[in-house]
């Protein structure tokens, strides 16, 4: 890109440099962003449809969404009788849109709810090839998007029902729009622009409040405390922005405030954010540097040539795409680093101005040899996680007691060859040539464990069975169920929003108190708590069938299952 002439304007041009071949005619303006489209569907369908719902997170979502298309009430949130404060209302209205534009209403399974999450995927790779453009030609976009789509934590969040995938779109397209003003240094931009960004911003405060203003907000103030300039601020036009932050969030946000009277901001603000900031929730804190180090997994295959690509952002650390970027990373991951609280997809949002510069430096020294103990450590970082994923696809389920999926193991078995092979070229280089390779192993070992190996883990899909079971032991159109001691959010998904937990004595009264058979009650009772349910419907005169045993491994903690389905009888 040419050195602009306004005076509050960055300078420092990256230096030119010419792709190789086959970037250049794969990033072809025409083609980039329809082969982008290709590769993210290949990347996050498999699984889409036959994985169940994943515990804790997702059914949650889906179940409060589902619960607004069975009430009409599409302001309040939650999760059966609880209130689910957490979050703002933005994810829900998506995925009860996709229920209703797709047909299925209340009655929705749980991939129609996955819609918004692989659309938000597939529009933050699409993005990702935008927000680059503003620095550099459409190869090295598109070299950067193709990091975005294939890094394993994106394609994680794609299949998943909840916020974070359609979040990663909004805070990319306000930093698309954010790059186009910040180099072009005027204080009149095109209405487009300033529209994307604050509609963008908007949006993003709708699904998940906080994130999208402070990773925006921490770029804004990187770039003005790194170049000593701040006339460019005026082409935002925050007062135009302000209003339409107000009418995007504005009337929901008073909306749930008087409904709930305050108690919203008090759940969502004062126990979930501020509760994150200070301590880990749910067992999820981790020391500083965390993020940092769980990077190499979860934006793989990024990480290995991020490793080459460095030396190259220091060289030109003057360079526009290089300010913009470090600003658009560090300020965030810091606070990332310092939240008590971390997930691996909290990071997420840099994911792209990693893939930018990591783009930026591989194609600037793509005829340049990095050291060869670099060599060695990005050969490990790239070849570790399909191998690690080959293994795990015969000894996960041998672990479990099942037998390995043939298609999943032959897929992630070749992904390890092809990802050798990459390797191979990496240590010959040029480095960037090693790409290629490295896009076929990722498309391969996701087809194979999220196509084949997870959906084949039966023990760990506890849910799916016991519905099944429940439903098979009632004989009725729909079941009645209480479940005892298994209360997670996916059977409760898969079964029916007024399914009763509670305890084996309540279960007990609540069987005895059914009219006459037969009936559509259902008793789900894990095995510790067995003996007492069974003992307080004696005690209440109540006869009672076992209908079925469910096995298996609860996905969060490991624990072994047993649960038995029972049914009232005559005798």
């Amino acid at each position: 890109m040419p050195a602009n002439d306004d005076a509050d304007a960055p300078g420092a041009p990256p230096p030119s440099a010419v792709p190789p071949r086959w970037l250049r005619i794969f990033g072809h303006s025409g083609i980039a962003q329809i082969l982008l489209v290709i590769v993210t569907l290949a990347a996050f369908v498999p699984g889409f449809w036959s994985v169940p719902p994943l515990d804790r997170d997702e059914p949650r979502f889906a179940q409060a969404s589902r619960q607004m298309l069975e009430t009409g009430n599409y302001s309040d949130i939650r999760f059966q009788e609880e209130t689910r404060y957490k979050k703002p209302v933005g994810i829900y209205w998506l995925q009860v849109a996709a229920a209703k534009v797709t047909g299925y209403g209340a009655d929705a399974p749980i991939w129609v709810y996955r819609l918004p999450s692989i659309a938000g995927a597939i529009l933050a790779a699409l993005l990702t090839f935008w927000a680059a453009r503003a620095f550099t030609g459409p190869p090295q976009a598109f070299l950067a998007a193709l990091f975005v789509a294939l890094a394993l934590v994106v394609g994680v969040e794609a299949r998943l029902a909840k916020t974070d995938a359609m979040l990663f779109a909004t805070i990319v397209a306000s930093q698309g729009a954010l790059a186009r003003m910040w180099l072009s240094g005027k204080a009149k931009q095109p209405l487009r622009l300033v529209l994307t960004f604050w509609i963008a911003l908007g949006l993003g405060i709708l699904i998940k409040g906080p994130v999208a203003p402070m990773v925006v907000g921490l770029t804004i103030a990187a770039l003005v405390t790194m170049n000593r300039r701040g006339r460019w601020l005026a082409s935002l036009r925050p007062l135009l922005g302000l209003g339409i932050l107000v009418v995007l969030v504005a009337p929901w946000f008073i909306a749930i405030g008087i409904a709930t009277k305050g108690a919203f901001f008090q759940e969502a603000l004062g126990r979930d954010l501020i509760g994150k900031l200070g301590q880990g929730q749910e067992s999820h804190g981790a020391p500083p540097l965390t993020h940092l180090a769980v990077m190499f997994g979860t934006f793989w295959p990024m990480p290995a040539f991020l490793l080459a690509a460095i030396a190259s952002a220091i060289r030109n650390r003057r360079a526009a795409i290089v300010q913009f970027c470090v600003a658009w990373v560090v300020p965030s991951w810091i606070v990332f680093e310092l939240v008590a609280t971390k997930l691996p997809h909290y990071t997420m949002p840099l994911l792209p101005g990693l893939a930018i510069l990591t783009a930026f430096g591989l194609v600037t020294t793509a005829d340049a040899a990095p050291r060869k103990w670099l060599v060695w450590i990005m050969a490990l970082v790239l070849a570790i996680v399909p191998v690690v994923f080959a293994v795990a696809s015969i000894a996960g389920p041998l672990m479990l007691s099942v037998s390995p999926s043939p298609p999943g193991v032959v897929l992630c078995v070749f992904a390890a060859v092809v990802a050798i092979y990459a390797v191979r070229k990496l240590i010959a280089g040029p480095v960037i040539n090693a790409v290629p390779r490295v896009v076929l192993t990722a498309l391969l070992l996701y087809a194979g464990v999220w196509g084949f190996v997870m959906p084949s883990l039966s023990p760990i899909w506890v849910s799916p069975r016991l519905a099944e079971a429940a439903d098979g032991a009632s004989g009725c159109a729909k079941a009645e169920i209480f479940s005892v001691g298994f209360n997670e959010p996916s059977f409760i998904f898969l079964t029916a929003t007024d399914t009763r937990l509670g305890s084996a004595q309540e279960a007990a009264t609540w069987i005895s108190g059914a009219g006459a058979l037969p009936d559509c009650r259902v008793v789900a009772v894990e095995s510790r708590y067995e003996g007492d349910f069974l003992a307080k419907a004696k005690a209440l005169g109540v006869a009672l069938a076992l209908s079925s045993r469910v096995e298996g491994v609860n996905i969060n903690g490991g624990r072994k299952l047993d649960i038995a389905v029972y049914k009232r009888t005559n005798q």
